[in-house]
C-alpha cells in the first residue's frame, strides 16, 4: 500500500499588532502620482469581542456607535465618526478609521481603499491568516488631479502594501484560540489533572464542587494547539475517571516576537507559510514601505 504521511490538524491563527506604529508609513502607487500615509494600533481590550458579537457593527447609526466608542473605550469622537469600515468582509474585528483633514479627491478613492482593507486584513502579511483587533488610521493621502491616474489599479494594491507596512511597524504578533475545557472528576483524579494541564500550558481558573455528588467540575482554558491528545493523555493519567468537554471560548496573544528568530511564534509563523507553500521566511519592511 501507500505510506501515508500525517500531520497534526491544522490550527488557523489570528495576526494583530501590540502597539502604535513607530512612524506613519507611506507607500506610492505603481504610477508614482499617488501617495497613502498610514499608522496602525491595536484595538482596547473587549472591543473586537463586542465587534464579534455584534454590539458595534458597520450597520450602526454612525453618530451613536461614535458615542459608544468614545465612553467605553476613550476613542476621539471625530475619528469614530468617520470609521470607513470594519474588515474582512466588513464585518471583521478590525477598523479602517479616516484620521486626514481637507484631502481632495477622498471619497473618490474610498472603495478602492476599502476593497485594499479587506484584502490585507483577510491575508494578513505575516502568514497570510485573518488579521484581528487593529485599527489602521489614514493620516494623509496625496493624490493625482486627474481621474484616470488614480484608479482602483492605481489604488488598490498602493493602500494593501500600505497597510502591511503599519502592521510591520506596529510589533506583530499572533494570536492563538484558546478552548475552555469543563472537567467533571471526582475529588481523588484532580492531581493528575492538574499535571496534565500544567504541561500543556493550560491553567484552571475555577473549580466547584456539585453540591450533594463529590463530583467537581473544573475548568480551565487550554490553548487549541496543545489539545491534540489531550482526552487521551487524561484519560491515562486519572485513570478514567475525569471527562472533559472543550469548547471555543477566546483568542489570546502568543507570547513571543515573529520577527525574532527562534522564538515560538516565529516556528509558527515560518511553519503555516510553508504549508501554505509562500515564500520563506516573512516578507521585510522595506518591500511595503517606501521612502518619499
Amino acid at each position: 500500500g501507500i505510506e501515508l504521511k500525517t500531520s497534526d490538524p491544522v490550527v488557523s491563527y489570528r495576526e494583530t499588532v501590540t502597539e502604535l506604529s513607530n512612524q506613519i508609513c507611506l507607500s506610492k502607487s505603481p504610477n508614482k502620482h499617488n501617495r497613502m500615509y498610514v499608522n496602525a494600533e491595536p484595538l482596547k481590550t473587549g472591543l473586537p469581542e463586542d465587534i464579534d458579537s455584534g454590539k458595534v457593527t458597520d450597520k450602526d447609526e454612525p453618530k451613536a456607535r461614535a458615542r459608544y466608542l468614545a465612553e467605553t473605550y476613550e476613542w476621539d469622537v471625530n475619528d469614530a465618526r468617520k470609521i470607513w469600515c470594519f474588515g474582512p468582509e466588513n464585518t471583521g474585528p478590525n477598523i479602517l478609521t479616516d484620521v486626514s483633514k481637507g484631502v481632495q479627491y477622498l471619497n473618490e478613492i474610498k472603495d478602492s481603499v476599502v476593497a485594499a482593507f479587506n484584502w490585507a486584513t483577510k491575508d494578513g502579511v505575516m502568514c497570510e491568516e485573518n488579521v484581528r483587533g487593529v485599527r489602521f488610521n489614514i493620516h494623509d493621502v496625496t493624490l493625482h488631479a486627474d481621474a484616470i491616474h488614480r484608479g482602483g489599479g492605481q489604488i488598490i494594491p498602493t493602500a494593501r502594501r500600505v497597510f502591511y507596512a503599519a502592521m510591520l511597524t506596529a510589533k506583530p504578533a499572533l494570536m492563538e484560540p484558546v478552548f475552555l475545557v469543563e472537567i467533571q472528576c471526582p475529588e481523588s483524579a484532580m492531581g493528575g489533572i492538574y499535571s496534565v494541564l500544567n504541561r500543556r500550558r493550560g491553567h484552571v481558573f475555577a473549580e466547584e464542587q456539585k453540591v450533594g455528588t463529590p463530583i467537581y467540575m473544573v475548568k480551565a482554558y487550554l490553548p487549541v494547539m496543545e489539545s491534540f491528545g489531550f482526552t487521551a493523555d487524561l484519560r491515562s493519567h486519572t485513570s478514567g475517571q475525569a471527562f472533559p468537554q472543550c469548547v471555543f471560548d477566546h483568542w489570546q496573544v502568543l507570547q513571543g516576537d515573529p520577527l525574532e528568530e527562534g522564538s515560538k511564534s516565529s516556528v509558527i509563523v515560518l511553519g503555516i507559510r510553508k504549508r501554505k507553500g509562500l515564500a520563506e521566511g516573512i516578507p521585510p519592511l522595506d518591500r511595503y514601505l517606501d521612502k518619499l
